[in-house]
């Protein structure tokens, strides 16, 4: 048994190299063990630091997240339900901002599609391209430094000039979701997000579930001053004790 669990854990972390995300059943099923043992090896591995569980799997620890190109190949399904979800939400908005990432082009794709006559502020090319499809949405590009792993601008510039808005609804991702609050792997765009916040009436987070447990530099905000998360799957008990304390809606997508 001691020979075995070394080599079944060995091949978990050979399966994170070649993916990013895996789920229990899924290695359950590969491995030909059962979830609850496969659930005991992540638990060990992740005491190792050598991977981050989420809520019915595991991730590849990280201090940074890959470029935005690559994340749009993640969890796709996860992203437009969670998109289709928010849009339910914010519907009724007429200024929105919107921040960068991969789930927030999803929406944008989605509010391109089903709403109209509104103003859109964006810091991110994906969000501003996506909402361009549409001409009855007037898009707003915030200036500022252009950081190119996450076609976004970020800085001084980017920040001062969001103090000419006033906004419905600030629409952000994150990188992490933590019982402090949603982080991003960026301090740039953490400072983006805070200000986003700070010039709208009502911010909704979206996120998919590996980003629960997960920790980054930027603490963009305490929950306390968020209203709403909208995800793909019930967070796990910590993350969802502080999102009841701090009065957070949680919509299950």
């Amino acid at each position: 048994m001691r020979q075995v669990k070394p080599a079944r854990q060995s091949q978990i972390l050979a399966e994170l190299e070649r993916t990013p995300s895996l789920r229990v059943a899924e290695l359950a099923h590969k491995l030909g063990v059962s979830t609850e043992t496969v659930r005991r090896d992540l638990d060990e591995l992740t005491g190792q630091g050598l991977l981050n569980r989420t809520y019915g799997g595991a991730i590849r620890p990280r201090a940074t997240e890959p470029p935005v190109y690559e994340r749009h190949a993640l969890f796709k399904a996860e992203r437009q339900a969670i998109a289709k979800a928010a849009l339910g939400i914010v519907k009724d908005g007429k200024v929105l901002i919107i921040g960068s990432g991969s789930t927030t082009v999803h929406l944008a794709h989605r509010i391109a599609a089903e709403m109209k006559d509104i103003t859109a502020i964006a810091h991110s090319f994906g969000v501003a391209s996506a909402l361009a499809a549409n001409p009855t949405i007037k898009v707003l590009m915030l200036p500022g430094e252009y950081h190119a792993g996450e076609g976004t601008m970020l800085g001084p510039n980017t920040v001062g000039f969001l103090n000419n808005f006033c906004a419905d609804y600030a629409i952000l991702g994150a990188s992490g979701l933590a019982s402090d609050g949603p982080t991003d792997a960026l301090l740039e765009s953490g400072a983006v997000y805070s200000a986003m916040m700070a010039r709208a009436a009502k911010t909704i987070v979206v996120a998919d579930h590996s980003k629960f447990g997960q920790i980054f530099p930027a603490c963009y905000a305490p929950w306390r001053q968020v209203d709403h998360l909208v995800t793909d799957q019930p967070p796990e008990s910590a993350l969802r004790g502080a999102l009841n304390r701090n009065g957070v809606a949680i919509t299950v997508a």
